[in-house]
């Protein structure tokens, strides 16, 4: 239910769609004056509540506001540039932020006009991220004060705020010392490197924290629970990697698909077979992920969402591996190495040589795909735990 009464239906959303877009022309209308206007009106993300950018509707309902806007040509917000603030920092805003927090960060995120990244990973806590370094130390007068270092960090090069987790009870076992921060980019104390990986550019960063003033109105959720709300993140992360929703024979097995049928003289009896074998595969996760992301309309999403990232990560090598041995000799060439800073991945945009070396890092970004294993089995399978022997001891004084 909405603030108002009975949650919209399919055809009370195309009539507000249709409303939105009679007094805002896509044609005439700036690109982010359409987009502010979108978000006003709930036709956002229409399962929010009213005044953050929805209507308390069914999430499914979404797909009949996109298609009336697709429709019409109306402007997006390049989900691409901004999946980081709309996957991971949105759903965890929204379920621990403060009212104004909501109504501060939500808008702005959503419409593109202010960039996300996510300070999570280190040097020494990937797989196990619990293990992080970096502190957060508060001062008398409210605000914390945060100095480490965070690597991996997509779009840190672009983003205005940062979603952050940093120790600040060094006394207690490491799951229990962690807090949840909302991080300004802009602050002087942050310093941004770009990290240059295997297909020439650099998409990810290091971000180095040095004296980094966070006030306390920024921390979402209590203060020691942030491994809590970090699960939040990570689990809509998984979801947004391995469910994006893609059409029959989309993303990457379509590049391959379609080299299949425009090069015959490449075919051979055994890459057939192969390429059967994935396309039967990529359906598989395509209809899966569907159902997945009907599932989130009954609450947030759970572990089954590592599941879908493993597939995906291991479809994506499968699948370019393939395009590159059909290529032959075509597929050795590699068509620019230039450093770059891209604002997003762009696996079907670029050649096949990129994509084979792109997606090497499938099965590390988002959970190793040896972390998302153990998830599975023990969460998903009900099996038992792998002994551990750093569970309950304080984190000062386990080795680094």
């Amino acid at each position: 239910m909405t603030d108002n009464g009975p949650q919209p239906d399919a055809e009370d959303l195309r009539r507000r769609t249709r409303d939105l877009l009679a007094s805002h022309p896509p044609a005439t209308t700036g690109h982010s004056d359409f987009l502010r206007a979108r978000f006003d009106a709930g036709l956002a993300w229409v399962h929010y509540p009213e005044g953050l950018g929805g209507l308390g509707a069914p999430r499914s309902l979404q797909a009949v506001v996109d298609a009336e806007l697709a429709a019409a040509d109306a402007p997006d917000n390049d989900p691409r540039r901004i999946g980081i603030g709309l996957g991971m920092a949105a759903p965890t805003v929204l379920r621990y932020g403060t009212d104004e927090q909501k109504r501060r960060f939500l808008r702005p995120l959503w419409t593109g006009e202010e960039v996300w990244c996510q300070l999570f990973s280190e040097p020494g806590a990937g797989s196990d991220l619990a293990a992080l370094a970096t502190r957060a130390v508060r001062e008398e007068g409210g605000d914390w004060i945060v100095t480490g270092q965070k690597v991996w960090t997509s779009s840190a090069h672009l983003a205005r705020w940062a979603i952050l987790i940093a120790r600040t009870d060094p006394d207690v076992p490491k799951h229990r010392g962690i807090t949840y921060f909302i991080c300004d980019m802009t602050d002087p104390g942050v310093e941004v490197r770009p990290l240059r990986q295997i297909t020439g550019e650099a998409e990810f960063n290091e971000v180095f924290l040095t004296d980094v003033r966070i006030p306390d109105a920024h921390r979402l959720g209590p203060v020691g629970d942030g491994w809590k709300v970090a699960q939040t993140t990570l689990m809509n992360e998984r979801v947004s990697i391995g469910g994006a929703r893609i059409p029959r024979e989309g993303g990457m097995i379509g590049s391959v698909a379609r080299t299949w049928r425009e090069r015959p003289e490449l075919r051979t009896h055994d890459l057939h077979q192969r390429l059967l074998t994935l396309w039967v595969d990529a359906e598989v996760a395509r209809l899966t992920a569907e159902r997945l992301r009907q599932q989130l309309v009954a609450g947030q999403p759970g572990p089954e969402g590592s599941g879908m990232k493993l597939a995906f990560a291991r479809l994506n090598q499968e699948i370019s591996g393939l395009e590159v041995e059909l290529l032959g000799d075509e597929g050795l060439l590699y068509s620019d190495w230039s450093m770059r800073r891209p604002e997003y991945v762009d696996f079907t945009g670029r050649d096949a040589g990129y994509r084979y070396l792109r997606s090497k890092g499938n099965s590390i970004e988002g959970g190793t795909s040896e972390v998302l294993l153990n998830i599975v089995a023990e969460r998903v399978l009900g099996l038992p735990s792998e002994p551990r022997n750093d569970k309950d001891a304080a984190w000062k004084d386990l080795a680094r």
